[in-house]
């Protein structure tokens, strides 16, 4: 099977031009500018003209809730919501229920998104306070990272000790995905809250109840012991200034310590809690105006490395009520890359950069085979994009939960098509249901 897709602009590595890519059956054939080449008779042509041509999208955090949580979001629900925003593979966390902390709920986990996903699929392996026999297990070609939750988390998925996360730490054979947030600092922090104002606390109150401080001290804890034990660790979500200097400088392929930040970051600042409120209620909260401009610069300056969404979707009743009964999280997936494309608009962040951070760095941090980038040879995850005005709302969400922190939001850019392994998954609103993703491997 061919597909040629032609005369579109396209971005990749860093750079900007007018051409043509032909894929064979799951791969990208050949790129090229030249408008009078040979193609084969039988190819479907996709006209670009006008158009933007990228890698598809690699999110490296989301929480997709399979299995044990599918009333508010599934496998396949939320790699279609994927599709729809032009993310082609997706990496999935462990605290669902059981939580994936075991092989054999990994092998589970991934038996799922053979028979679902639409696009493609990796999934963490959870930390815990003693599972270290199945971290050494892991298989390293076929395993994202192990994701350490050292604050936000419950039970033993919550991995707060110094003996355990240096046990981790030193023996992980893979990347080290951490959620850094300090409970103890959380909880003084929230039962001065509560004395102010009982359960029914104001939203705007959860950056400082989960606060700048919290983050550091978990972070700047994660980054010694990656530096003592030469391990590969990548901060997750960052949220402030602070947390910036933590991070290796550098080749990306050459750090050891990596981050990532989230588009509700880059997006909301803490004036949003004041119109929004719990829906804009996420771990780790969203700070100061000031903090959102320097996780821009740092992206700008390549000091920040991934751009992800950690979508998290819970039902409308599950953000609803007093703050200390409110889940934290939110659907993002289906509206990542067209929300960076209108921080573009706004001139916070170049095209190329966004490719760079949403495309070719999780491929390049995580290790990921044969994708993230435009290249002849590799597989054929594409994303068309068209300038194309429009605005978010209910009618037009892909996800279960049914909301967005963002309906009512006017955007610029539209995902048009979306191509998985050479197949056309996602064209003009409509998702093909018999495309399925593939395993992402890594080397």
């Amino acid at each position: 099977m061919f597909l040629y897709i032609h005369g579109g602009t396209i971005i990749n590595e860093g750079k900007s031009f007018r051409g043509n890519i032909l894929i064979h059956n799951d791969r990208i054939e050949r790129i090229s500018e030249n408008d009078r080449e040979d193609i084969p008779q039988e190819a479907k042509i996709i006209d670009a003209t006008g158009k933007y041509i990228i890698p598809g999208v690699i999110d490296d955090q989301v929480h997709f809730r399979e299995p044990g949580l599918t009333h508010k979001g599934d496998i396949r629900e939320g790699s279609r919501a994927a599709a729809a925003g032009g993310v082609t593979s997706f990496m999935d966390m462990p605290n669902v229920k059981p939580p994936t902390v075991t092989n054999e709920l990994l092998r589970e986990k991934q038996q799922i998104a053979r028979e679902n996903a639409a696009v493609n699929y990796s999934f963490y392996l959870g930390a815990t306070t003693d599972n270290i026999e199945e971290i050494r297990k892991v298989d390293p070609h076929t395993t994202c990272g192990i994701k350490i939750f050292m604050g936000s988390s419950t039970g033993n998925m919550l991995v707060d000790n110094r003996e355990s996360l240096e046990k981790i730490f030193a023996e992980s054979p893979i990347l080290i995905a951490t959620h850094c947030e300090d409970n103890a600092t959380i909880n003084r922090n929230l039962e001065l809250y509560k004395q102010q104002y009982g359960e029914d606390i104001p939203p705007f109150c959860h950056p400082l109840i989960r606060s700048r401080e919290c983050c550091y001290l978990s972070s700047s804890m994660a980054a010694e012991l990656a530096r003592k034990h030469n391990s590969r660790l990548h901060i997750l979500h960052l949220s402030t200034k602070e947390e910036l200097d933590l991070l290796d400088q550098g080749p990306r392929t050459q750090k050891h310590v990596t981050g990532e930040v989230c588009v509700h970051h880059l997006w909301f600042n803490d004036q949003a809690y004041h119109t929004k409120g719990n829906l804009v209620k996420w771990n780790p909260a969203i700070k100061t105006e000031e903090d959102r401009k320097a996780l821009l610069q740092a992206l700008s300056e390549n000091r920040l490395d991934i751009i992800a969404t950690d979508h998290a979707p819970h039902l409308p009743e599950e953000k609803a009520g007093v703050y200390t009964k409110s889940a934290s999280g939110g659907p993002m997936v289906q509206h990542s890359l067209v929300v960076m494309l209108e921080l573009m608009e706004k001139g916070e962040i170049t095209f190329e950069n966004i490719v760079d951070k949403m495309c070719h760095a999780p491929a390049d941090i995580f290790r990921v085979e044969e994708r993230g980038y435009l290249r002849e040879g590799y597989k054929a995850d594409i994303a068309i994009i068209e300038k194309h005005p429009w605005t978010v709302a209910k009618d037009n969400l892909l996800y279960k939960c049914g909301w967005s922190p963002l309906e009512g939001q006017k955007l610029t850019y539209k995902v048009e098509t979306t191509i998985v392994n050479g197949q056309i998954v996602y064209d003009q609103g409509k998702i093909n249901d018999t495309v399925r993703g593939e395993m992402l491997t890594f080397y």
